[in-house]
């Protein structure tokens, strides 16, 4: 995969200037100050993201660096974004200064411990989703979980200690089969880099463990259907700052990993189980989506809905087309969104009725219309009202998943795209409940009460990501334009060898992989592949496969032979 490199170390700079600012308010004392650096020091994050807006609309990595780390080991500093991970990044930075203004009075204790945790899972956000070596994307991975728990655990709510306790087992657990996987792939693969080894074709046996003990560690991170019973407690407990964080990146670290790792590493592993991952997708569809209906906790409803979209992501990733993964990615950034600006808003009316049960905030839309009107705009984006930035992801999955159908009794029916339906009208129906009863419920919660409407600093963190649920809504091109080559390129690298499983590989002495057994299948329409004297390989259709190193084998990388041939003159014969 081609990079391009950076002159400028723009991504370490966004990824460690969070730790900066957390050192420097370990000499800061005034609580009001510490919250005062910390928003300077997310303005300045922002700030420092500009170079990252000439991203060019191409396939492979850019703004890449990379160092030797530990030479014994072959790790690297290695760090690079493409069109799927530049939108999180983008996604993590602008969520750190939100993140500091909603709590600005919600947090009252420990605050300087506060926003240390804050400026930590910044920089371990940033790092996930820049690091291309393994044990660095690891180290990040891993990085998330201390600061993540111990915001639920010392801010949390009243169960914060039993939330706190299930989300780091789950967490811990996956992470485990993680490191796993990881070794695995170091002692296979020959490397850590992980562009390498989205370039090499392992055996399938290899890649089915694989994809088990990666998708297991992804599906709790998302969480996926039935790995989600720690997100609605976990939401529930957490103070705002931490749910708007565990919504808008936190969840989204799954799914990148199935497009960033799955599809690429495991492309005939993640075709196998497929079906699988359909058929949860569309369970958290449609059991997300029943279970916040009935919710009166207005914070489980939106932890569940979450459940819910995030099942749209999954779906979009599975359908292996373009469309679909556009859908999934855009579904990932406006979900972020959406849900992050729900969870604020959830903490601002906390602060006024000092309950999130939903008939206690009843009838606010005469007494609180500013609050009223972000909450009916993000309501309606959250379930995909044309025009607002929730529709165009959502709608992207259902068309991908209504072109994929299922022959019944001689006709073609699109059975996955008739299933998310009712997922969009259990949305629909959650959301207006929501928006009704707190707009026009009877009798008004906040009459005699003397609350107050939105001051202005809950304005400045309202209208940041209103703006872009309206802007993403009406011009998502921009956002489609810059993520769609490289899930072009994700896509074609899948589809050329999702079919290409090779038996058992040693290592020869010249480094490469070489196959010891039979293809023993085949690629693309049952056509072998078939060895050319001219050292490039086809499929007998003439496809273009792959090339030949000097001495003759099918390579992708120079340092990754894929599958064992070797050139025998002039003629051509199969393998």
């Amino acid at each position: 995969m081609p990079v391009e490199t950076s002159s400028f170390p723009v991504l370490t700079v966004l990824t460690f200037w969070p730790v900066a600012a957390a050192i420097v308010l370990a000499f800061v004392k005034d609580d009001q100050n510490v919250r005062r650096v910390t928003f300077g020091a997310s303005l300045v994050e922002v700030a420092l993201a500009w170079p990252l807006l000439a991203f060019q609309k191409i396939p492979g990595f850019q703004f890449v660096e990379l160092h030797s780390w530990v030479d014994a080991w072959k790790l690297q500093y290695y760090m690079g974004v493409d069109g799927i991970s530049i939108m999180m990044i983008w996604l993590s930075i602008l969520t750190l200064p939100v993140c500091v203004l909603c709590s600005w009075t919600y947090i009252g204790r420990r605050i300087k411990e506060f926003h240390v945790c804050l400026l930590l899972m910044t920089t371990a956000c940033v790092g996930v989703f820049s690091a291309l070596d393994l044990v660095l994307f690891y180290v990040f991975w891993e990085a998330l979980l201390i600061p993540m728990y111990l915001m639920i655990a010392v801010w949390g709510g009243d169960d914060r200690r039993y939330a706190s306790i299930k989300f780091f087992i789950y967490t811990l657990a996956g992470s485990t089969l993680l490191l796993v996987a990881i070794a695995a792939l170091r002692v296979v693969g020959g490397t850590f880099s992980i562009p390498e080894l989205m370039n090499t074709v392992f055996p399938f046996r290899f890649q089915y463990w694989i994809f088990l003990a990666m998708g297991i560690a992804f599906a709790i991170k998302v969480p996926m259907f039935p790995f989600h019973t720690w997100l609605p407690a976990a939401h529930v407990q957490a103070p705002s700052a931490g749910s708007v964080i565990l919504a808008a990146v936190l969840l989204k670290m799954g799914a990148y990993g199935f497009l960033r790792f799955s599809l690429p590493i495991a492309p005939a592993a993640s075709e196998y189980f497929a079906p699988l991952m359909i058929i949860l997708s569309l369970a958290a569809i449609i059991y997300g989506g029943a279970i916040a209906l009935g919710q009166e906790d207005i914070k489980k409803l939106v932890a569940y809905s979450s459940v819910a979209h995030m099942g749209f992501v999954t779906l979009g990733i599975f359908l292996f087309t373009v469309r679909g993964i556009e859908g999934a990615l855009v579904q990932m950034l406006n979900h972020g969104i959406i849900t992050g600006g729900l969870f604020m808003l959830i903490g601002t009316i906390y602060e006024r009725s000092h309950s999130r049960d939903l008939s206690k905030n009843l009838g606010l839309g005469k007494f609180l219309p500013a609050f009223i009107f972000f909450w009916g705009l993000f309501g309606l984006a959250s379930f995909g009202f044309p025009g607002t930035n929730g529709f165009v992801g959502e709608f992207l999955v259902i068309v991908a998943a209504l072109g994929e159908t299922t022959s019944i009794m001689g006709a073609e029916v699109p059975v996955v795209g008739l299933l998310t339906i009712p997922g969009a009208m259990l949305a629909a129906a959650y959301a207006l409940k929501v928006i009704l009863k707190l707009a026009w419920g009877k009798p008004s919660s906040a009459k005699d009460k003397g609350w107050k409407d939105l001051n202005f600093r809950e304005w400045v963190y309202m209208v940041v990501p209103a703006v872009f649920v309206i802007y993403l809504g009406l011009a998502p091109m921009g956002v489609i334009n810059t993520i769609d080559p490289s899930i072009q390129a994700t896509v074609n690298s899948y589809e050329n060898r999702k079919d290409l499983r090779v038996g058992t590989t040693v290592t020869t002495e010249s480094g490469y992989w070489q196959s010891v057994s039979q293809i023993h299948d085949q690629i693309h329409d049952d056509q072998p592949i078939l060895k050319s004297n001219t050292g490039s390989f086809r499929t007998s259709s003439g496809r273009p496969f792959g090339s030949a190193n000097e001495e003759g084998y099918l390579k992708a990388l120079p340092s990754s032979v894929n599958a064992f041939a070797h050139l025998d003159g002039s003629q051509e014969s199969k393998l």
